[in-house]
């Protein structure tokens, strides 16, 4: 009898060393996982910025809001924001304060080391004194306007006030990259080796007839960007929301550009979860593993950021090293991080 008990004691003693051991090897994601995280698509915005809070959305959608052609826009949009069809919204910040606090919380929280972040430069640079050093300042140009000038961003960029050039939303103003007015900025971008983030992909859900009447889909189209890069071959460019869901254009263009990102910003929560999969293995099968970068693309959600990192974390079929080129290591090596 105690020969049994001793036996059992021994095997027990073995299943929890083991146990041990395992986790000290592999690999484990978790809110609060030692591994860090490059966020490329954050957003320092004011809490009513996109309305009169609390805002709400869904992470990810079921289904996309259908609009009644006799229903007014606006209708439409709050339907989207502030009754979304889904079991969980997320909540967004109730005021300015709040909304920076839980942002910055959850960065330090999931280890987010580095979030490229773009805002107003006032209300940006105060949530980069408060951030611990994680917030990398970008700042978009607006070639419709003209605003900054191009002096004006050579003067910041000097100073340090500003690292990158995003997220630059011409999409919206129905511009296109290839615009004569958008050739200033690229210049003065390769000039000073500033990456410049583009939106390219979705905006909310019908937006053309909520806010942005020139906004056009079709300049999702990566391929738009060609001409861009060939006569600007020093340019470090990423595709924000990486084309979506243009999948081809952007598995032709990464191909014939091998100096060009994309980012996975607001697909990787928002979006129906196996549809964005779907989309993501298209661009990993093609061989473009190693320029796909995370990006949360978070405005006033500050659980965006966790939801978004869940969605890769928890990828079935991405093996570990997979996620961690997409979390961090093709964002450092873009980026240009030393060690």
């Amino acid at each position: 009898m105690k020969q049994r008990s001793r036996c059992w004691f021994l095997f027990f003693a073995t299943c929890l060393l083991l146990t041990i051991v395992l986790t000290a090897v592999s690999p484990v994601w978790s809110q609060t996982s030692a591994e860090p995280i490059i966020d490329m698509h954050l957003h320092a915005k004011r809490a009513d910025e996109l309305g009169p809070p609390p805002l709400y959305l869904c992470a990810p959608f079921l289904s996309w809001p259908v609009k009644d052609t006799h229903e007014d826009a606006q209708t439409y949009f709050a339907r989207v924001q502030n009754k979304p069809a889904c079991p969980s919204p997320l909540r967004s910040g109730s005021n300015d304060d709040d909304l920076m606090r839980r942002t910055l919380a959850i960065l330090k929280t999931r280890n987010v080391t580095v979030a490229v972040t773009d805002g107003n430069l006032e209300v940006m640079e105060k949530w980069k004194q408060a951030s611990e050093g994680r917030i990398l300042p970008a700042l978009p140009f607006d070639p419709e306007s003209g605003k900054p000038s191009v002096d004006e961003l050579r003067q910041l960029v000097k100073s340090r006030r500003v690292m990158a050039f995003a997220e630059i939303s011409s999409q919206y103003e129905g511009i296109a990259v290839t615009d004569p007015r958008m050739e200033p900025y690229f210049a003065l971008a390769e000039e000073l080796d500033i990456p410049v983030g583009i939106h390219m992909g979705p905006g909310p859900p019908g937006a053309p007839y909520v806010f942005a009447p020139s906004y056009r889909m079709r300049l999702s189209s990566l391929l738009t960007l060609e001409d861009v890069l060939v006569r600007h071959p020093k340019l470090r460019v990423w595709a924000m929301h990486a084309g979506w869901p243009l999948a081809d254009d952007t598995i032709a263009a990464l191909y014939a550009h091998p100096q060009l990102y994309v980012d996975i910003g607001i697909i990787d929560y928002a979006f129906p979860r196996k549809q964005f999969y779907d989309f993501l293995h298209r661009l990993i099968d093609a061989g473009f593993e190693n320029r796909i970068m995370f990006g949360s693309d978070e405005m006033v959600w500050p659980d965006a950021v966790s939801a978004a990192i869940d969605t890769i974390q928890n990828a079935p079929a991405l093996s570990s090293g997979q996620k961690r080129d997409i979390l961090y290591n093709n964002a450092a090596r873009f980026l240009r991080l030393n060690k």
